[in-house]
């Protein structure tokens, strides 16, 4: 089993857009055989991170997958997905970057985000407010 885990949710393209990096990171070790199971119920899930950003950037994830095959670099994709499915500005990045970076807190993930720190006995651990700060931990990029 691999134990090769993807970006931080916290990486950022160069034009600032976070989480897009981690998503293209899980389908690129997905296509490598590198992807740890734990993550394959999630890759491109409606109700999960990567749905929610193809959402917002209005495409299909099994046309994105398929477009990271392809190749090429994290911006050559995100420029392929502007294209594709709509062009964000400045305001929209902002908006993800909000979203996406707080996802779990004070929203509609908020019971999940609590559940899964009981799981892991780290209910008390309040510096762990969303689920990008959970990811990290359990990724060993926060202690």
């Amino acid at each position: 089993m691999s134990t090769k885990y993807p970006k931080s949710p916290n990486e950022e393209t160069k034009n600032g857009m976070v989480y897009f990096p981690r998503m293209l990171d899980k389908i690129r070790l997905h296509a490598g055989g590198e992807l740890h199971e734990d993550y394959h119920k999630n890759l491109g899930a409606m109700r999960a991170a990567d749905g929610a950003c193809c959402n917002f950037l209005r495409i299909d994830h099994r046309d994105l997958t398929e477009r990271v095959k392809q190749g090429g670099s994290d911006e050559e994709i995100l420029e392929w997905c502007f294209e594709k499915g709509r062009r964000l500005n400045e305001g929209d990045i902002v908006v993800w970057n909000g979203f996406a970076s707080k996802l779990g807190w004070r929203d509609f993930m908020s019971s999940r985000l609590e559940e899964l720190k009981k799981e892991q006995g780290i209910a008390d651990r309040e510096d762990i407010a969303c689920i990008p700060d959970l990811m990290d931990y359990e990724e060993g990029r926060k202690t």
